[in-house]
Order: structure tokens, then C-alpha cells, then sequence
């Protein structure tokens, strides 16, 4: 039976609801940030609104600061869960490397056996593109293989290429990109707002208590430690979503990520996007939420197999050492050297050795009527040259052989020769 792509997905994310929701790996702190919004919300229904109802002449105020509380409160519920359970930008990754990037590095060389070194195809790590006139580099992302589109970066915890990517939040249990953002600047701030008016409540509750008691700010206190408790609670917590929502809207307003601020603050790069404070907040909460670009639901497509790419070698640079198929060229070997066999009947070895050294050598080349004749022959590769070299030759189970320094100095095909490296160095 097919998979679906949730199920065969290489990130790091959960799903539920059969892929209908992402979540990150860390998405159990979701339900810490649950605990630490919803219990001080009931505390506050209980001890502090509930009371509150019969203070006002008025009694549809009292009941509004309840209602109040409680429409809020699961208005930044929906915000949270908006953030954590949608795909926040993630990039489908590629299923092999762009072919069209490939290059040829001859400083990089692998070593493939018999002290033989061959050079390795590489991709170029950055590229430069042109965002509103100015140069931005882009990098190459090994596990997704694929160049990051500008602003793109990889969570390590997700795994993830993220569009526009601002950070992980451990809080949300999500990455926070440009899917995203809105939502989660939206749940900050509404965090921050919900905090101010249950302190402020809370605070009017100890008010109202001094005053109906004609007693001081102490014994108010003691008959309502609850609300003394969230006063407490709340002014902790807008450091926190306060102070986030203050550097947020610093960052919406220069159009900046947090990545890109930390990363990027001490080089004094110039800023590609920024297009003005009211442009940069129109393009955060008047532009449209891009659709995802993965659908976990969809089965899997079995793609066929491609052959490993094979880029046309350079001058001086043989099809072998590009890693091509060595089989053929075995079987071209072995028929040289049944032809070179044959040449060896016919002349006398001395003059076959003259002959090659002769074509060696820096000067115009001797007569090679029959060597040339047979290995000009179909069997061809590219050429490649080098310094000049003595020829080696050697007599292993009757036949002749020539040793690979040989062809390396002459303008015929190259051949793989059998030649041990302690043959060839006699």
C-alpha cells in the first residue's frame, strides 16, 4: 500500500489527524504553555471576576469582565494554536542534487584504488541573487539538497529548510517563517494585553476590597491572595511576551528576522528588504498567507531511478577519471594488447622501444606506421598530456604490456594498463 507523505516525511516533525496537522518534535512544551495561560485564567474566573459582578451598579459590567476574560483568552488559544499545528514555510526537499550545478574540481580528488586519484564533481556552496537591486547570497543545504531561496534558513531541531525563517520556539513547539509569523506575533502580543488586564483587574479587586473594608493595602491583600498571586504572575510574564513584542515590532518595522538580527547585526549589512516602517508592516498583516508547499496527505510518487550525473571533462581530464563505467574501457585494453602482441612479432623489440621513446620526447615524431595504425583504431579516449617519461615495458604470461607513464607522454588513446606500480618503476 502507498504511503502517505506525512508518513514517509524525513523531518523531524509530528503529525496528527492523518498529516491535517504539523507539529515540531518539541510540541509536548505546547502543553506547558497551556498550563501556564489557562490556570491563572481560571484563577482569575474563580477568585477575582466572580467577586467583581456585584461591584458595578451596573451589574452587566461585572459580568463583562468575566466575559471578557474568557473570549480572550481563547482568542490567543486559536492564535497559539494557529502558530504550532500549520506548516510554517517548509521547503520540499529535493530528491537529488540540481544536475545543472554540477562542476568539475580537480583540487578535490578521491581515491578510487591503486593510488589512482580522481577529481570529484562539486557544487558551488553559495550563489549570488538579486533582491530589490542589492546582492544576496544564497547557500546550498546538503540535507535538503537544494539552494536556499533569500531568507531561507535550516532548523537543526525541525530538520527543515523554513521560508523566511525567523526562529524556533520552543514555546510553540513550531519554527516560526513566513507562514507563520503573523499568527505568532499576533499570539505574543495578545499574550501581553491579556496579562496587563488581569493585573489591572486583579489590582482593582484589592482597590474595591480597601475601600468596602476601610482597612489598608495589607488586609486587603490577606483576604485576597489570589489576586495578589496573579498580579505577581502577570508582572513577571510581560517581561517576557512584553519584552518579545516590544523586539518584534522593532523587527517588523526595519523587516528583519530574529536569525537575520543575531547573525547579521555586527557586519552592518545593508538590508535588501527594508521598504519603509508602513511597507514592512503592510507586507507582515496585509499580505496574503501563501499556500503550503507540501501536501502531507498525498501519497508518495515512486520516482525512477536516475543515472549519477556525467559531466563533460575538462582538457587534459579522461572519461575514467569522471568515474565512468571501467568495463569498456578493460575490453579496449585487452585488445591493445593483443594488437600490440601481434606488432611485437613483426618488429624487433628494440625498435618498438626506440619508437616509443622517440614519441616521448619533446622533438617531432619518428615513423609509427604500425603502433599508430593500431592504436588509432576505434577504441578511442580523450588524449592526455603530460612531462615526457622513459617507457617501461615487461613480459607477464607472454604477452607485452605497456606501463601507463608511456601513454600518459604520447598523443594515443589512453589505456588502463596492468602494469604494478613496482613494475613500472624499473
Amino acid at each position: 500500500m502507498a504511503k502517505r507523505v506525512y508518513e514517509a516525511w524525513k523531518g523531524s516533525n509530528k503529525f496528527i489527524l492523518g498529516g491535517r496537522l504539523i507539529f515540531g518534535p518539541d510540541a509536548r512544551s505546547l502543553l506547558v504553555t497551556l498550563l501556564l495561560i489557562i490556570v491563572p485564567i481560571v484563577i482569575f474566573c474563580v477568585f477575582v471576576a466572580r467577586h467583581l459582578r456585584h461591584e458595578f451598579l451596573n451589574n452587566n459590567v461585572g459580568y463583562a469582565i468575566l466575559v471578557v476574560a474568557i473570549v480572550f483568552t481563547i482568542f490567543v488559544l486559536v492564535l497559539l494554536f494557529l502558530t504550532s499545528a500549520r506548516d510554517p514555510g517548509i521547503i520540499p526537499r529535493n530528491s537529488h542534487p540540481p544536475e545543472e550545478e554540477f562542476r568539475y574540481d580537480s583540487s578535490v580528488s578521491v581515491d578510487v584504488g591503486g593510488g589512482r586519484q580522481t577529481p570529484s564533481l562539486q557544487f558551488p556552496r553559495t550563489k549570488e541573487v538579486l533582491v530589490n537591486g542589492l546582492p544576496v547570497r544564497v547557500k546550498y543545504c546538503d540535507t535538503c539538497m537544494l539552494y536556499r531561496p533569500p531568507r531561507c534558513s535550516h532548523c537543526s531541531i525541525c530538520n527543515n529548510c523554513v521560508e523566511r525563517f525567523d526562529h524556533h520556539c520552543p514555546w510553540v513547539g513550531q519554527c516560526i517563517g513566513l507562514r507563520n509569523y503573523r499568527y505568532f506575533f499576533m499570539f505574543v502580543s495578545s499574550a501581553t494585553l491579556l496579562c496587563i488586564y488581569v493585573f489591572a483587574m486583579s489590582a482593582l479587586y484589592i482597590k474595591i476590597l480597601m475601600v468596602d473594608d476601610q482597612g489598608t493595602v495589607w488586609r486587603a491583600m490577606k483576604e485576597s491572595p489570589a489576586s495578589v498571586i496573579l498580579m505577581a504572575y502577570c508582572f513577571i510574564s510581560l517581561w517576557f511576551v512584553g519584552g518579545l513584542t516590544g523586539f518584534h515590532l522593532y523587527l517588523i518595522g526595519t523587516n528583519q528576522t530574529t536569525y537575520e538580527n543575531f547573525r547579521y547585526r555586527a557586519d552592518n549589512r545593508i538590508n535588501a528588504y527594508d521598504g519603509g516602517c508602513l511597507d514592512n508592516f503592510r507586507e507582515v498583516f496585509c499580505t496574503k498567507v501563501k499556500p503550503s508547499k507540501n501536501n502531507f496527505r498525498a501519497f508518495v510518487q515512486e520516482e525512477a531511478q536516475r543515472p549519477p550525473p556525467s559531466p563533460a571533462p575538462r582538457e587534459g581530464v579522461s572519461a575514467d577519471d569522471l568515474g565512468a563505467d571501467p568495463r569498456p574501457k578493460v575490453e579496449d585494453d585487452l585488445e591493445i594488447g593483443e594488437d600490440l602482441l601481434k606488432i611485437s612479432q613483426r618488429r624487433n623489440i628494440d625498435e618498438i622501444d626506440e619508437d616509443i621513446r622517440s614519441r616521448g620526447s619533446n622533438g617531432p615524431p619518428h615513423n609509427t606506421s604500425d603502433a599508430d595504425s593500431v592504436l588509432g583504431s576505434d577504441h578511442r579516449a580523450p588524449t592526455i598530456r603530460a612531462d615526457a617519461r622513459h617507457s617501461s615495458w615487461g613480459r607477464r604470461s607472454g604477452s607485452w604490456e605497456i606501463a601507463p607513464d608511456v601513454f600518459a607522454n604520447s598523443n594515443v588513446t589512453e589505456s588502463r594498463s596492468y602494469v604494478t606500480p613496482k613494475e613500472a618503476r624499473q
